[in-house]
């Protein structure tokens, strides 16, 4: 049973990625318009004066505000060090920054998304390995096609922050680091030579793992043992203790620092809750898409019941995470570690509170009866929610800390997602032909095909 790349599916990814870059580029194009503070000046007077919001929705009285709540991650706000020794920013200095930060933020903001399904993908496939599971295998085809995604995804992700540098990290401006003691502090992790040095290491491990594992599995095939199965269980034992660790400093690398005052304890907990639920909902779009043109035959309502249900399941350990960090950070009420929170409810409030519906209310509602879960349309019309609720929340770790009030989901972020969104369809859909869709020589693989629940 072979997957043939639909020519109409090839196109319409490329296309996305062609306006995508159109998008991206206007959004560039389109920041870059305010050059001086001189700019920002007649930005700022139109809008008190004429009553209007600003371009994000947020009236510019918001950002006076919004710039001494300590948040040193927004691009050129120095921090409380910086403000003690006189090197304050005026306001229009901020906005001005802020802008020029948007379609960086923005692009930033896609890419990662995309990656963290493919990665997340990854950790599921290396489960069902490990746990010798027997009702998967017949998916396994489509977890190895959604993980080739994982090395250009990650390497677009680390070449977007190394090209964006002080516009998403500050502790990556000299400047800004010479002036403000906490980061000062914090400087042998947070450091270029450390950032690039484990960023290439992560992902130089993740993709091996990923091509080993794809090259046993294909061998496995055409083999009279089970011995490459038993190579892939002991690579996939080894890998998730890899992997728990990677997962956890990357998310502080990469998302955590662009709030170089703030850490939590739990944040690698809870990118990986949104990494895992996300990387199971396109597990299922794809198998029943797969399933709608005749192929994969042996995927019956009961796989995509399993599906359904660990998406439901994450879903539920997603929001005792983000409650979990919410609570303890607010009860505490400490200055440093609460102005996280104060920014996203004050600046953020919709995208803030509206994930929490996408992302636990919307599935719980939804997926919670079993039947429903049975019911391709409607694990695809939940899958689509989680999706974008889980993109609303990569949005939110971002935002805030780069464009702080500036925000608005318009044309530089919508041409980031179809950009991407159009580069993953074309390596994942690309790899799935590559392949029989039945991984024929699994051991577990009658087991599965015959799997009811």
């Amino acid at each position: 049973m072979e997957y043939t790349f639909s020519n109409r599916l090839k196109i319409g990814a490329i296309v996305c990625m062609v306006l995508g870059l159109i998008g991206v580029a206007y959004g560039f194009y389109d920041s870059h318009k305010y050059a001086t503070v001189e700019d920002v000046k007649v930005l700022l007077a139109s809008e008190d004066h004429g009553g209007e919001h600003s371009a994000d929705g947020h009236g510019s009285a918001h950002a006076e505000e919004g710039h001494g709540t300590g948040h040193a991650a927004a691009e050129g706000d120095h921090g409380e060090e910086a403000h003690v020794e006189g090197h304050e920013m005026s306001h229009e200095e901020h906005v001005l920054h802020q802008i020029h930060n948007r379609p960086y933020a923005a692009l930033y903001v896609a890419a990662f998304f995309f990656f963290m399904i493919s990665l997340g993908v990854l950790a599921f496939y290396a489960i069902q390995y490990a746990a010798q599971a027997g009702w998967s295998p017949v998916l396994f085809r489509v977890m190895e096609a959604i993980t080739a995604y994982v090395l250009p995804g990650a390497l677009i992700v680390l070449a977007i922050a190394l090209v964006a540098n002080k516009h998403l990290f500050v502790w990556m401006d000299p400047e800004v680091v010479a002036h403000d003691k906490l980061i000062q502090g914090k400087s042998g992790f947070l450091n270029k030579g450390v950032f690039i040095g484990l960023s290439l290491f992560f992902i130089l491990g993740w993709s091996a793992y990923r091509y080993i594992v794809r090259k046993f599995s294909l061998a496995q095939d055409n083999s009279d043992n089970n011995s490459y199965f038993k190579k892939a269980f002991r690579w996939s034992a080894g890998f998730l203790v890899f992997y728990i660790v990677t997962e956890s400093i990357v998310s502080w690398l990469w998302i955590m620092s662009v709030d170089p005052h703030w850490f939590s304890t739990l944040f690698g907990w809870y990118v990986f809750a949104s990494m895992f639920v996300s990387g199971i909902t396109v597990i299922a779009l794809i198998a029943i898409y797969l399933k709608s043109k005749g192929l994969l035959e042996f995927v019956n309502d009961s796989h995509i019941h399993d599906l359904a249900k660990f998406m439901f399941g994450i879903s539920i350990f997603w929001t005792y995470l983000w409650f979990s960090q919410f609570m303890l950070i607010w009860y505490s009420n400490i200055p440093e570690e609460v102005t996280y929170y104060i920014t996203r409810i004050e600046y953020y409030k919709l995208p803030f509170f509206g994930m929490v519906v996408m992302n636990f209310i919307f599935p719980l509602l939804l997926l919670m009866n079993s039947d429903y879960k049975r019911i391709p349309w409607f694990v695809v019309m939940t899958g689509i929610v989680i999706l974008c609720g889980h993109y609303i929340d990569v949005f939110n770790m971002i935002m805030p800390a780069t464009v702080v009030d500036r925000w608005f989901i318009g044309i530089p972020e919508i041409g980031s997602v179809l950009l991407f969104g159009g580069l993953f369809v074309f390596f994942v859909f690309a790899a799935l032909s590559k392949a029989p869709l039945l991984a024929k020589g699994n051991p577990f693989m009658k087991e599965s095909k015959h799997f009811h629940y």
